[in-house]
Protein backbone atom coordinates (compact mmCIF):
# COMPACT_ATOMS: atom_id res chain seq x y z
CA UNK A 1 0.00 0.00 0.00
CA UNK A 2 1.40 3.26 -0.84
CA UNK A 3 0.49 6.99 0.52
CA UNK A 4 -0.34 9.65 -2.13
CA UNK A 5 1.22 12.49 -0.30
CA UNK A 6 4.27 10.84 0.69
CA UNK A 7 7.66 11.98 -0.97
CA UNK A 8 8.61 8.19 -0.96
CA UNK A 9 5.94 6.67 -2.57
CA UNK A 10 6.28 9.05 -5.43
CA UNK A 11 9.62 8.47 -5.84
CA UNK A 12 9.10 4.89 -5.76
CA UNK A 13 5.65 5.26 -8.41
CA UNK A 14 7.96 7.02 -10.91
CA UNK A 15 6.21 10.29 -10.38
CA UNK A 16 9.61 12.04 -8.63
CA UNK A 17 12.81 11.50 -11.01
CA UNK A 18 15.50 10.19 -8.43
CA UNK A 19 18.92 8.46 -9.61
CA UNK A 20 17.83 4.39 -8.97
CA UNK A 21 20.59 2.47 -7.72
CA UNK A 22 18.66 -0.99 -7.15
CA UNK A 23 14.77 -2.23 -7.66
CA UNK A 24 13.33 -5.11 -6.94
CA UNK A 25 9.54 -6.22 -6.26
CA UNK A 26 10.01 -5.06 -2.33
CA UNK A 27 13.19 -2.25 -2.31
CA UNK A 28 13.31 0.80 -4.34
CA UNK A 29 17.08 2.56 -3.72
CA UNK A 30 18.38 5.69 -5.03
CA UNK A 31 21.39 8.28 -4.23
CA UNK A 32 19.81 10.59 -1.90
CA UNK A 33 19.65 14.44 -3.08
CA UNK A 34 21.48 15.63 0.41
CA UNK A 35 24.67 13.60 0.64
CA UNK A 36 26.81 13.35 3.56
CA UNK A 37 29.24 10.65 2.51
CA UNK A 38 30.50 10.49 -1.44
CA UNK A 39 28.15 7.46 -1.50
CA UNK A 40 24.96 7.45 0.35
CA UNK A 41 22.08 5.83 -1.11
CA UNK A 42 18.42 5.91 1.03
CA UNK A 43 16.87 2.06 0.81
CA UNK A 44 13.28 2.11 1.31
CA UNK A 45 10.37 -0.48 1.22
CA UNK A 46 7.72 -0.61 -1.53
CA UNK A 47 5.08 -0.32 1.10
CA UNK A 48 4.57 2.30 3.12
CA UNK A 49 5.52 1.77 6.30
CA UNK A 50 6.24 5.44 8.47
CA UNK A 51 9.14 4.05 10.40
CA UNK A 52 10.52 1.70 12.15
CA UNK A 53 8.14 1.56 15.21
CA UNK A 54 5.51 0.53 12.76
CA UNK A 55 7.62 -2.91 11.95
CA UNK A 56 5.63 -5.96 12.23
CA UNK A 57 5.00 -9.13 11.77
CA UNK A 58 3.40 -8.45 8.43
CA UNK A 59 5.68 -6.09 7.34
CA UNK A 60 9.08 -7.29 8.25
CA UNK A 61 10.02 -9.23 5.43
CA UNK A 62 10.60 -5.39 3.79
CA UNK A 63 13.52 -5.02 6.26
CA UNK A 64 15.23 -8.37 5.45
CA UNK A 65 14.82 -7.44 1.58
CA UNK A 66 16.17 -3.95 1.93
CA UNK A 67 19.34 -5.42 3.64
CA UNK A 68 19.64 -8.09 1.00
CA UNK A 69 19.51 -5.54 -1.37
CA UNK A 70 22.06 -3.36 0.29
CA UNK A 71 24.67 -6.54 0.48
CA UNK A 72 23.78 -6.98 -3.11
CA UNK A 73 24.45 -3.29 -3.97
CA UNK A 74 27.58 -3.24 -1.67
CA UNK A 75 28.88 -6.29 -3.32
CA UNK A 76 28.02 -4.85 -7.07
CA UNK A 77 30.14 -1.80 -6.74
CA UNK A 78 32.11 -3.34 -4.77
CA UNK A 79 32.14 -0.75 -1.28
CA UNK A 80 33.64 -3.03 1.42
CA UNK A 81 32.73 -0.72 4.25
CA UNK A 82 29.90 0.96 4.89
CA UNK A 83 27.28 2.97 7.53
CA UNK A 84 24.18 1.62 7.84
CA UNK A 85 21.76 4.57 9.70
CA UNK A 86 17.55 4.49 10.15
CA UNK A 87 16.32 7.61 12.20
CA UNK A 88 12.72 7.14 13.66
CA UNK A 89 11.23 10.02 14.76
CA UNK A 90 11.44 13.60 13.77
CA UNK A 91 13.70 13.89 17.23
CA UNK A 92 15.91 11.43 15.78
CA UNK A 93 16.04 13.29 12.43
CA UNK A 94 13.66 11.50 10.24
CA UNK A 95 12.77 14.20 7.62
CA UNK A 96 10.46 12.00 5.25
CA UNK A 97 7.54 9.81 7.56
CA UNK A 98 8.57 6.59 4.92
CA UNK A 99 10.92 3.85 6.56
CA UNK A 100 14.24 3.80 4.99
CA UNK A 101 17.96 2.97 5.63
CA UNK A 102 20.86 5.24 4.89
CA UNK A 103 23.59 3.50 3.17
CA UNK A 104 27.11 5.79 3.42
CA UNK A 105 30.44 5.03 1.99
CA UNK A 106 33.69 6.42 0.45
CA UNK A 107 35.46 8.05 3.52
CA UNK A 108 36.51 7.75 7.29
CA UNK A 109 33.85 7.39 9.52
CA UNK A 110 34.11 8.50 13.16
CA UNK A 111 31.78 8.23 15.91
CA UNK A 112 30.80 11.18 18.10
CA UNK A 113 28.21 13.56 18.50
CA UNK A 114 28.13 14.90 15.20
CA UNK A 115 30.95 13.01 13.28
CA UNK A 116 30.83 11.04 10.20
CA UNK A 117 34.47 11.50 9.75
Amino acid sequence: MMDKDCLFCKIIAGEIPSAKVYEDDYVYAFKDVNPIAPTHYLFVPKTHICCAKKINAENSQYVAKIFEAIAKTAETEKIDSYRIINNCGEEAGQSVMHLHFHMMAGVKMGWGKHSLG
